[in-house]
């Protein structure tokens, strides 16, 4: 990235009303140059007349979600609760064998196409809830679907890793962020191999400790940036319905007020083409 700037992505949006507010605020003033949606929420479905307008100021993907919550279909063998129950049971059972490709896929279809249904268009890019599409059984799957559906404009699925060097530069949460990134070794050249792309830099760990200003957290953010750099951020306004699904919680309002003066020239606009297309940094 030239002159310090970088992509600003917001996750979790449709989370809840006031994660969808913030994120809606931080963008129609130029603080955010992308957000992922979590189709699962039912939120998402009354976001129609939002989107359209999002998506003329930002870049909106999917925010899959196998972790939180409950699927858009039956996962029997999957998830035999019927419910997720968190990334570490996801790890577990993507080890152990009895996470089925099979559910995954065709629970991967059902967020595409609900995404779709609501957009009105495809993903600009596609990242996991937790990172939880880098995991083994879900990431093959999960690159197959976006080839197959999306060969003539493929989405960018975002790469949650990062070289070590730029990771420690940051010094920023360094056991999850080199974690993170051994868990998606390779995902650049997988998706390549598909067509697909990939950004170059990745930061926005945190251990959400409310006691550290996030805006020193963000400034180590920006450090070492890559040629497409995404900076991953989860504001947004608490509210009832955000309570017992995140821990988070009055963190994001941390982060909501401190990027409503980051100045506007540090975050990246990305662009379209005369398709409707995102033109991503190369």
């Amino acid at each position: 990235m030239t002159g310090g700037r970088v992509i600003l992505c917001a996750d979790d949006y449709a989370l809840s009303p006031g994660v969808s507010r913030g994120i809606e605020e931080l963008i129609a003033a130029g603080r955010l140059s992308a957000t992922g949606a979590m189709t699962t929420e039912p939120d998402w479905l009354q976001a129609t007349g939002a989107v359209a307008d999002l998506r003329r100021r930002a870049a909106i993907g999917l925010h899959l979600n196998l972790t939180t919550g409950e699927p858009l279909g039956p996962m029997p063998r999957s998830l035999p609760s019927g419910r997720f129950d968190g990334i570490g049971a996801m790890m577990r059972r993507t080890r152990n064998g009895t996470a089925s490709a099979t559910e995954i896929a065709a629970e991967i279809e059902r967020q595409l196409d609900r995404f779709e249904d609501i957009a009105g268009a495809p993903p600009d890019f596609v990242d996991g809830h937790h990172h939880v599409h880098i995991l083994p059984v879900i990431r093959p799957v999960l690159l197959a679907a976006l080839a197959r559906r999306y060969a003539a404009a493929p989405p960018l699925v975002r790469d949650p890793g990062d070289r070590p060097g730029r990771i420690l530069a940051r010094r920023r949460c360094l056991a999850k962020a080199l974690g993170v990134a051994w868990l998606a070794r390779g995902l650049d050249r997988e998706a390549r191999r598909l067509g697909l792309r990939t950004n170059d830099g990745f930061s926005g760990f945190s251990r959400f400790d409310r006691s550290v200003p996030y805006a020193r957290e963000m400034a180590d953010f920006l450090r070492a940036p890559g040629r497409c750099q995404l900076v991953m951020c989860h504001p947004g306004y608490p509210d009832e319905i955000l309570r017992p699904l995140d821990p988070l919680f009055e963190r994001r309002r941390d982060e909501l007020e401190m990027l409503k003066t980051l100045p506007a020239d540090r975050v990246v606009r990305l662009e379209r083409d005369n398709k409707g297309r995102v033109r991503w940094p190369s």
